[in-house]
């Protein structure tokens, strides 16, 4: 008879800081994606919410392959006639640079309440400055 295996014990928190400055944006938001679902942990369980924070700096230096920077658009939508708008990503950019970021990992979490409380787990800021320095947050660094 097959047993579902539940993590019984809680596990200490894990703060990681990631310096988005000079990397593609696709390839850090996988990677992101991936340890705030718990993948990157031996006891990966789908449906338990893992206790991983992530801090990114730098959101403003983030880069993208090809002609995306001119073509990349984003939308957004209140809901009445008429109301949308289209920004590309060079405008994105220099208006909210962290929202691309936070854009791209949230697409990368499951669609469900599992997924809205993940995405509280990450923290995204323009500049190197961040106000969680007394979690000692790990460096992190992706090639």
């Amino acid at each position: 008879m097959n047993k579902t295996y539940i993590v019984k014990k809680c596990l200490p928190n894990k703060w990681y800081l990631i310096d988005a400055k000079n990397q593609t944006l696709g390839r850090i938001s996988t990677q992101i994606a991936s340890i705030l679902k718990g993948k990157t942990c031996s006891h990966y369980t789908p449906h338990y919410i893992h206790k991983s924070y992530i801090i990114i700096i730098n959101a403003e230096h983030i880069q993208v392959s090809g002609q995306k920077k001119s073509q990349k658009l984003y939308y957004k939508h209140s809901g009445r006639p008429g109301s949308l708008k289209k920004e590309n990503f060079e405008q994105l950019q220099k208006r909210i640079p962290k929202r691309i970021i936070e854009k791209a990992i949230k697409g990368m979490l499951p669609k469900n309440k599992l997924g809205r409380k993940l995405f509280t787990h990450l923290k995204v800021y323009s500049g190197t400055f961040h106000p969680h320095n007394a979690q000692n947050p790990t460096i992190l660094s992706f090639n």
